[in-house]
């Protein structure tokens, strides 16, 4: 059966939805109809996540079983490309090994965000739905190793910044060559020529173009949480509004829930105190990646 030749592995809020969405488009490129199926980061396991909210439904949604991730796949045709993306490959330890053992020859794509503002938007993501009980970020990152050790799957703000600990372990078991690494900065500035260049690098058509004005996933604090339940609950637009709306009023219902949410600034003490915890990292993820990466020690 068919397996995937390529894997978005990360990180978390740094644009993998929005690169899903946009690859998912194209006619070359099949995308896994369920995103984040985390088969490299929790093959064979039992999934058994504990927290006071049920993240994403993660013990749920998680493919585990090799037979049930090939059936992910089972809608290709003609493609060139055949992927999925799973932020958690990144920041699990066992999944490079898996990865290799099962797609020696994938190509593996990185988007990499400065760590202070990729650990606050998570925090503010899961403010936006519900899931994150404590309203103080600092006291959110205090908590971090306890829910860690309590096997909480959420939470984990801080540790999932540690890019270069993290995909060196990528680097040790690919060619560099099957490995393309790009920074949240670059994608967000000129989405097109970051978009073209991963189309060249998965051998796909680079002229291709896909609707970009919806930005999905916008973390937020909802200014109103009723309104932001109405609009984002999956039931209700996609059992209801989808298949009987045109797609500018679905584009509607979209803005309308990214005005709703509010984006309090991280207080500036706290940015320094993580950049610093972060220095050694990006300094040798500089030299890992061959990118200047000062704007992030600011």
């Amino acid at each position: 059966m068919t397996m995937p030749n390529f894997l978005i592995i990360g990180a978390m809020k740094a644009g993998t939805t929005a690169l899903y969405t946009f690859l998912k488009q194209h006619p070359q490129v099949y995308m896994s109809p369920v995103k984040e199926p985390n088969f490299f980061a929790f093959e064979g396991e039992k999934m058994n996540f504990r927290a006071p909210q049920d993240q994403e439904g993660i013990n749920r949604t998680s493919v585990t079983d090799i037979t049930a991730y090939r059936a992910l796949f089972r809608g290709v045709t003609s493609e060139k490309a055949i992927g999925e993306a799973s932020h958690w490959y990144l920041y699990s330890p066992k999944a490079p090994g898996r990865i290799r053992r099962h797609l020696p020859k994938a190509k593996l794509i990185v988007v990499l965000r400065d760590p202070v503002e990729r650990a606050y938007s998570q925090y503010l993501h899961f403010i936006r739905d519900g899931q994150e009980p404590l309203t103080d970020f600092a006291r959110a990152l205090q908590e971090e190793q306890t829910r860690i050790h309590n096997n909480w799957a959420f939470g984990r703000y801080a540790s999932r910044g540690f890019y270069h600990a993290q995909l060196r372990r990528y680097f040790d078991a690919f060619d560099r060559s099957q490995i393309k690494v790009y920074l949240y900065e670059d994608f967000s500035a000129d989405p097109i020529g970051v978009l073209r260049d991963t189309f060249r690098f998965l051998g796909v058509d680079e002229v291709f173009v896909p609707e970009m004005s919806v930005r999905p996933n916008v973390s937020g604090v909802p200014n109103n949480r009723a309104l932001h339940a109405l609009l984002t609950r999956p039931e209700r637009i996609k059992a209801i509004l989808k298949p009987y709306l045109p797609p500018k009023l679905l584009r509607f219902a979209s803005d309308l829930r990214d005005r709703n949410l509010a984006k309090p600034q991280l207080a500036q003490e706290e940015r320094r105190q993580m950049a610093e915890m972060y220095r050694e990292d990006i300094l040798k993820l500089q030299d890992l990646i061959d990118r200047d990466l000062s704007k992030w020690l600011e």
